[in-house]
């Protein structure tokens, strides 16, 4: 049988770790997916790339397979006399079988002599998709029907578009970025292998008025010079409807408002929290009655707002 390099394939050292490995798959598979590839034989590298992680990402066939040695990639080879005494109960024939399907029979102790791809159960090939929600259906949870084309394999490993419809349940308290697996809704498995998984990449759609980090949802709260002066009482909306807010006197700019547990839920109970962001907006025109109130204002007034320029002014007059 031939030799195929798995790290190599992979694109990480013999010692990488089982997350750097699935890190690198993941890289991969996106990249010469045969749906959205353009590389040229991406068909057949993603095929290689299935193969390399199916076989490092179990650690016992990672075993078995760093036993084999480093042949260069292409060799023809034989294990090591001693490697089925160590990793199989079964006698092997190594005739008309790839690595592949002699790594595969490892599963359990078995493996069938002769054409093994036609015997040997394989799992099918697990994909992932990204699935946008709007924040109501983070908070309050949902279902989406998904119809995807994803390829399959055939027992001579060619690779066909199936069509796949189901539903998908979305927990409330879904996060961006977060990813769902939906058990044996990948890739159809063979010989009795079972089916691949498909996970769910959630992505939160912007919204209008809020930003979300996490569970933490953020509102910017414009407030009128006279409210953030005198204080007020408004009515702010959150994602669970609106509350009532009291603004202190002397309210400014940026100053973070904390509504606790009025943001998302979380998967494991309660919520995160809501922050109103103050902003002091004034009108855009005036009439001429509200401009002398404003010069009645500024005339009474000994506030210096930028009082703290001062020390910094005077040091570069004395500079110069």
């Amino acid at each position: 049988m031939r030799y195929k390099d798995y790290y190599e394939i992979l694109g990480v050292p013999r010692v990488a770790s089982a997350e750097a490995i699935k890190q690198a798959y993941r890289k991969l598979a996106r990249k010469y997916h045969p749906d959205v590839s353009k590389e040229k034989d991406a068909t057949e590298k993603f095929k290689d790339v299935a193969e390399a992680y199916q076989t490092l990402k179990d650690p016992e066939k990672r075993a078995a397979y760093d036993q084999l040695g480093q042949p260069r990639a292409g060799e023809q080879f034989r294990p090591p006399p001693d490697w089925q005494a160590r990793y199989s109960d079964a006698p092997f024939s190594f005739e008309d079988i790839d690595l592949a399907d002699l790594l595969a029979g490892l599963q359990g102790g078995r493996f069938r002599a002769g054409k093994a791809s036609a015997h040997v159960p394989m799992a099918g090939q697990d994909y992932e998709v990204s699935v946008p929600i709007s924040l109501t259906d983070a908070y309050h949870g949902t279902q989406v029907n998904l119809a995807l084309d994803l390829p399959e394999y055939d027992s001579h490993g060619v690779a066909r578009r199936t069509p796949h419809k189901f539903t998908a349940r979305i927990p409330k308290g879904a996060s961006d970025g977060q990813r769902l697996r939906v058990p044996g809704k990948g890739g159809k498995g063979l010989n009795g292998g079972h089916d691949g998984d498909l996970y769910l990449n959630i992505r939160l759609q912007p919204h209008p008025l809020y930003r979300v980090t996490g569970h933490d949802v953020y509102l910017d709260l414009p407030l009128a010079p006279w409210e953030a002066a005198l204080g007020a009482s408004i009515e702010l909306p959150t994602p669970d409807g609106p509350v009532r807010l009291k603004i202190q006197p002397g309210s400014s700019s940026g100053r973070q408002l904390r509504l606790p547990g009025r943001g998302l839920p979380k998967p494991q109970g309660g919520a995160g929290d809501m922050f109103a962001i103050v902003q002091i907006v004034t009108p855009a025109k005036l009439t001429e009655p509200q401009r002398e109130l404003f010069k009645q204002l500024a005339a009474g007034s000994d506030f210096q707002p930028r009082a703290h320029y001062q020390q910094e002014v005077s040091h570069a007059s004395r500079a110069h």
